[in-house]
């Protein structure tokens, strides 16, 4: 359902402020409805007993003995007539009745009334029970015609004559009362107890609502944050998702390029000192050798061939080693490692290389010294072989565990995408770089090209 979804839509406090408002509303109502009618009974029946206590103490020393006599004498009934005709109580009471329990009007100030039996109603047989009723209403009942005709509201009140020496009620008095005033009394006690009843609702209420919303925000807040950090383990598990992938494929492409090394290794030690050794090996069976008659001269030369094919391969075996057979340097610096890495190359080559390397982060990885030496002696013999060795430089800064290695030159340069995937040398030293979570970047032009390796902090004290 639409409003459904627009309700849950909403925040929680938001919710809160809407149900909460309506069900306080409800309650203010009924308890407001509760309250008046209370506060409007009281003060109903206050304002009764008080005329109905003014009344008796007038009226009751003018009746008969009601317990003896069933009818009213003349001279009670004009006594009656005189004291309601008149002074105070003759201009606040309207009409005047006295009860007999059977329902028999034994005196009224309307003559014609006088005499009739008329049913015995629930609130003059609470009369006879003992108890003061009073209404404010407009006269209802079948001997209250006159009354009735006014069509306003008037104070009805039926107090019981009660025996002094037994309590018992032997007749009723039954009178209204115009009750100026009352109206403006009950206008004014409901306005102050609805307004009492709103004010209070209202302050519950709001305060509360500023709980709720207190709660509401920080659990607003909570949310937020919360989704910020799913949100955050989300990307972090995709990186590290990425990042296995990476690691996978670089992996498979290492072990593949590892494999291409040892048959280049195989080729360089077929090709080169088992050639010479099996020229050696063939020139000993020779008859130079094997003849006995042979001068002293010519088996001394083919002596020194011998020795010159296997000083070749033991050169060759030594220079195969050399490349392969690293020196110590886990506890070398990067300025030691740059440092060794560009001597051997300039002695081997004969060419000048511009160093530069700035150096105050911690301590890095063996496999990141390894990688940085690797690094830089493939990125010079790559330089020289195919850029000639033209300005060789190497820049290399390592700060708060950032490195990054530049090696330079201002050669022809080439195109990267004519590099093989089964080359040995930057394809190389790029599977190395991305199995430990760096990056590698080649810009090459024709005023040169630059090599670099990128370790970020989190990355270099990986060892992986």
């Amino acid at each position: 359902m639409i409003w459904l979804r627009r309700w849950n839509a909403r925040s929680l406090a938001s919710q809160f402020f809407i149900a909460g408002g309506l069900i306080s509303i409800a309650a203010m109502f009924l308890v407001g409805l509760l309250v008046t009618h209370l506060i409007q009974d009281a003060v109903i029946h206050n304002s009764g007993a008080a005329t109905a206590l003014y009344v008796d103490s007038v009226v009751a020393p003018l009746l008969p003995d009601m317990q003896t006599e069933s009818l009213l004498d003349e001279g009670s009934a004009q006594a009656l007539d005189e004291t309601l005709g008149q002074g105070a109580l003759g201009q606040r009471l309207v009409s005047f009745k006295l009860w007999r329990n059977d329902g028999t009007i034994l005196y009224s100030n309307e003559k014609a009334l006088v005499g009739k039996k008329f049913p015995v109603t629930d609130k003059l047989q609470r009369a006879f029970a003992g108890s003061l009723v009073a209404r404010y209403e407009v006269a209802s009942d079948p001997e209250s015609s006159e009354e009735r005709a006014l069509g306003k509201p008037l104070m009805e009140i039926y107090n019981p004559v009660l025996q002094p020496w037994s309590g018992q009620a032997v007749a009723v008095l039954e009178f209204y009362e115009t009750a100026q005033g009352l109206s403006d009394s009950l206008a004014h006690a409901r306005l102050r107890s609805w307004g009492a009843v709103a004010a209070l609702t209202a302050i519950f209420f709001l305060v509360l609502s500023a709980l709720v919303f207190r709660g509401s925000r920080t659990i607003e807040a909570q949310r937020k944050d919360l989704r910020e950090r799913v949100n955050e383990l989300s990307t972090l598990l995709a990186e590290n998702r990425r990042l296995q992938r990476r690691l996978q494929l670089a992996s498979q492409r290492a072990a593949a390029l590892n494999e291409t090394y040892l048959r280049g290794i195989g080729a360089d030690l077929h090709d080169g000192p088992a050639q010479h050794i099996a020229y050696a090996s063939l020139r000993l069976d020779s008859d130079l050798l094997v003849n006995a008659a042979t001068e002293p001269e010519a088996r001394e030369k083919e002596l020194s061939w011998i020795r010159s094919s296997l000083a070749e391969a033991m050169t060759e075996i030594r220079n195969i080693c050399g490349g392969l057979v690293l020196p110590q340097i886990e506890k070398s610096s990067i300025t030691e490692i740059v440092t060794r890495v560009v001597e051997a190359h300039q002695h081997k080559t004969e060419t000048r290389v511009e160093t530069v390397v700035d150096e105050d982060g911690p301590e890095l990885a063996p496999a990141v010294k390894i990688c940085i030496y690797r690094f830089v002696q493939e990125a010079l013999n790559n330089a020289y072989r195919h850029g000639g060795g033209v300005q060789q430089a190497v820049k290399a800064v390592s700060h708060n565990g950032h490195v990054r290695v530049e090696v330079s030159d201002r050669g022809d340069g080439f195109d990267p995408r004519e590099v093989r995937p089964s080359s040995l040398g930057l394809v190389g030293l790029r599977e190395r770089i991305d199995s430990l979570g760096g990056s590698f970047e080649i810009k090459t032009g024709e005023g040169g090209t630059t090599v670099t390796m990128i370790f970020e902090p989190m990355e270099v004290g990986d060892e992986r």
